[in-house]
C-alpha cells in the first residue's frame, strides 16, 4: 500500500492503477468504511482511499477539533483490506492561501442536514469535487447512512458532468441495529442504549409501510415514538422523495426515504431506511 501526501505524487501514482475505485473518508474507520473498500475491490482494478478531516463542512460550534484521528490504526485497516493507494493531504494543500471557490448544489442540500447545519453541504461538495479532480477515480463509493450526502454528490456529478460513477453501499450496523458511525465512540453507556431507539423507530415505521400504511405523518410519528421515550432530542424526522428529498404527504409508487437525526448529549446520530413499494 502506498501512502502519499502531495497532490503531484498522488497524480503520478494514479496513472498506473487502471480502473480505479475511490473511498473518500474522514478517518476513524469502522466496518462501514471497510464494506465500501470491499465493494470497490470487487468492481475495480485498484482501490484508493483518502483520509481528510474537512474543515469546511464543520460549523464553528461543531466537533472539528475533537473529531477522532487514529491515523495509524486507520492505515493498518486499509492495508489489511488491500487498498493500493491512500491520500493523506494537509489542510494547507487542499485549501491554500487565497482559496475562495465553493460549490453550491441547490435545493437538495437545503433541507434536513442542510437546514440544521447551514453551509455543510457546500463544504462537502467542494471537498469531494476537489478529491475527484485530484484522484480521477472511475467509481466512488459512499454509504447509505449519510443518505442526503449521497444525493447531493450524485446531483453535483450529474450537473457538472464529472466522469465518475457513484456507488452507494448499504448501511452497516452493530449486532443490535445501531448504525455504525465514527461518532458512536462519544456515547456513554446510557446514551448508547438509548441510541437504539433510532433503529427501533425506523423498523416500526418500515413494518407499518410493509403492511400498507402510506400516510407520511403516521409513519413519521411511528419512527419518532421510541426516541421520545429517551433523553434524545430530535432534529428532524423526514419522509422524502428518494431522488429530490422533497417532503411527502403520502408515499406513492416511487417509495420514499425515511430518515432522522437525533442528539444524545453532544453527539448527533443519523439513520435512515428506504421505503420501497417493490
Amino acid at each position: 500500500m502506498r501512502v502519499v501526501r502531495a497532490i503531484s505524487e498522488l497524480r503520478a501514482a494514479r496513472r498506473s492503477l487502471g480502473r480505479l475505485g475511490f473511498v473518500p473518508t474522514m478517518g476513524a474507520l469502522h466496518a462501514g468504511h471497510m464494506s465500501l473498500v470491499a465493494l470497490a475491490a470487487q468492481r475495480c482494478d485498484a482501490v484508493a482511499a483518502s483520509i481528510f478531516v474537512n474543515p469546511t463542512q464543520f460549523a464553528p460550534h461543531e466537533d472539528l477539533d475533537r473529531y477522532p484521528r487514529p491515523i495509524e490504526a486507520d492505515l493498518a485497516q486499509l492495508e489489511k483490506a488491500g487498498v493500493d493507494l491512500v491520500f493523506l493531504p494537509a489542510v494547507g494543500d487542499i485549501y491554500p492561501d487565497g482559496f475562495a471557490t465553493r460549490i453550491e448544489v441547490g435545493p437538495i442540500a437545503h433541507g434536513l442536514e442542510g437546514a440544521v447545519r447551514p453551509g455543510h453541504f457546500s463544504g462537502v461538495a467542494t471537498i469531494v469535487a476537489k478529491l475527484f479532480n485530484i484522484v480521477a477515480p472511475d467509481f466512488a463509493f459512499f454509504g447509505q447512512k449519510d443518505v442526503q450526502q449521497t444525493r447531493v454528490i450524485r446531483q453535483m456529478v450529474r450537473d457538472l458532468d464529472m466522469p465518475v460513477e457513484i456507488v452507494i453501499g448499504p448501511t452497516i450496523r452493530e449486532h443490535d441495529g445501531l448504525a455504525l458511525s465514527s461518532r458512536n465512540i462519544y456515547l456513554d453507556a446510557t446514551q448508547r442504549a438509548e441510541a437504539l431507539s433510532l433503529f427501533r423507530g425506523l423498523r416500526a415505521a418500515q413494518a407499518a409501510f410493509t403492511s400498507g400504511e402510506r400516510d407520511a405523518n403516521t409513519l413519521r410519528s411511528l419512527a419518532a415514538d421510541p426516541v421520545r421515550e429517551t433523553q434524545g432530542i430530535i432534529d428532524y424526522v423526514s419522509i422524502a422523495d428518494p431522488d429530490t428529498l422533497v417532503e411527502l404527504e403520502a408515499i406513492g409508487p416511487g417509495g420514499a426515504i425515511l430518515s432522522l437525526a437525533v442528539r444524545f448529549g453532544a453527539t448527533r446520530l443519523l439513520d435512515n431506511v428506504i421505503l420501497s413499494a417493490d
